[in-house]
This record gives structure tokens, C-alpha cells and sequence, in this order.
């Protein structure tokens, strides 16, 4: 979800391990040309499920850390290509919390129908990302550096 610390924690999971990082929310914005809430604003929420499975499609994921859009579950091909030469990770974190975080969601391009709560959004996606992850971790009163860690020990128990 927006505000869970994938691209904070990203950065500094590829710095740890020597890493390229990639920021699929930039790579988006960069291929379109708009931010992604004009995309969203201008094509809807689909359009810009549409380019992130394009640019997801098109990344070469071995040896980088890639901070994916949080609609990147919505596409079978593109889990499947980031799987299939990569490990997913779910950064869990509780509502309230990306609530706090991301306060006014509404500039922040989030892929959702016009009629969904971020609530309903939150638990749509809960299950999407719990059943795509190879690893889940409860990121629930821990700092980036602390998630970081978490991510470092269970990728070495993979």
C-alpha cells in the first residue's frame, strides 16, 4: 500500500546488498509523462494499472531491488515476471498507519475505482498482496532501518 516504506526501505535494501533500486511509480510517471494522478484523472484507474503492467513487463528484475506500484498485484503477467528471477516482499502494515502516513490521498495517483473507500482498497488488496508475496512481513512498530533488517533476515532464510 502507499505509505508502507517500499521505496525508503528499497533504497537502502540496495545499498545493503550492492544493489541497482528501481522505482516503478517514476518509471510510470517518466513513460507517460504525467504524473500518476493525471493519468488516473485523465484515463482512469485502469489506464494506469495498464502502463504499470507495461513497464513491469519490460524491467529486467535480477539483481535489483523494485519498489513496485501498490496496483502491481493486480496483474498476473507482471507478478509472475517479477517472481520468476526475483522474491516478493509485502511490507504489512495496518490501515491506521497508511492512513497516517499518506494523509490527503487524494494527489497521490492511487489505482482505485471511483466509488471505493481506501478502506475497501486496503482490504482488496490485503488479500491480493498476501497471497503473491513470498515473504510477509509485519512491519507494525518498526523504523525503515528495523524493516530493512527483517527484509535481510528473511531473505537469508529463503
Amino acid at each position: 500500500m502507499p505509505g508502507s516504506g517500499k521505496s525508503t526501505v528499497g533504497v537502502l535494501l540496495a545499498k545493503r546488498l550492492g544493489l541497482g533500486f528501481v522505482d516503478t511509480d517514476l518509471l510510470i510517471q517518466q513513460e507517460a509523462g504525467r504524473t500518476l494522478q493525471e493519468i488516473v484523472d485523465g484515463d482512469g484507474y485502469q489506464a494506469l494499472r495498464r502502463i504499470e503492467e507495461q513497464v513491469l513487463l519490460k524491467l529486467d528484475v535480477r539483481h535489483q531491488v523494485i519498489s513496485t506500484g501498490g496496483s502491481a498485484v493486480y496483474s498476473e503477467p507482471a507478478m509472475q515476471h517479477l517472481k520468476a528471477d526475483g522474491v516478493v516482499v509485502f511490507l504489512d502494515i495496518p490501515l491506521d498507519i497508511v492512513l497516517d502516513r499518506i494523509g490527503d490521498h487524494s494527489a497521490r495517483g492511487i489505482s482505485r475505482r471511483p466509488d471505493q473507500s481506501l478502506e475497501e482498497l486496503f482490504n482488496e488488496r490485503f488479500e491480493l498482496y498476501s497471497g503473491a508475496a513470498d515473504i510477509v512481513l509485519d512491519c507494525v512498530g518498526k523504523n525503515h532501518e528495523e524493516v530493512c533488517n527483517a527484509v535481510l533476515e528473511a531473505l537469508s532464510g529463503s
